[in-house]
């Protein structure tokens, strides 16, 4: 069972992961073409990708993750770096929920408006952009910082 469980994890983080850092590549792409009806378009398609994956993964990790730790006999608490991973994802899920999805939104529905033939504010696209790069780094550093402690499990 502790096998199944903890493939079923890795393939939860591999998930989340890929569509987290797929989500940076095509906004990256969408803005490089500075047309606010491709960016709106994107930052919808990253919207329902997170709803399809991202949080479904977040799910599949957390009961994966703890029931292998059960399965295999390890005390969630009592191993540094199963709840060391845990507080690294936590700040990961806080980070996303209060800052990065936020801006994903006020950053399509700015787009959105300027595709629409309204004011395209161009100047406060590129500084909430900024903003949504800064935390989404933080917010993709810290499972990836988790995920190396799963590997590693530094005594």
């Amino acid at each position: 069972m502790y096998l199944l469980l903890k493939s079923l994890h890795i393939l939860a983080v591999a998930l989340f992961l890929g569509n987290v850092i797929t989500g940076v590549f095509w906004k990256a792409h969408a803005d490089r073409t500075a047309d606010p009806r491709i960016m709106a378009h994107t930052l919808d398609g990253i919207i329902r990708s997170d709803r399809w994956f991202t949080i479904p993964g977040v799910v599949l990790i957390v009961v994966f993750g703890l029931g292998a730790a059960i399965a295999g006999g390890l005390p969630i608490l009592g191993t540094g770096w199963i709840w060391q991973s845990i507080v690294l994802f936590s700040i990961s899920g806080a980070v996303f929920m209060f800052q990065v999805a936020p801006l994903q939104v006020r950053l399509r529905d700015l787009a959105r408006e300027g595709s629409r033939g309204g004011t395209w504010n161009a100047e406060l696209y590129g500084r909430l952009s900024r903003r949504w790069g800064a935390w989404g780094l933080v917010a993709t550093l810290t499972p990836l910082a988790a995920l190396f402690l799963m590997v590693l499990k530094p005594g």
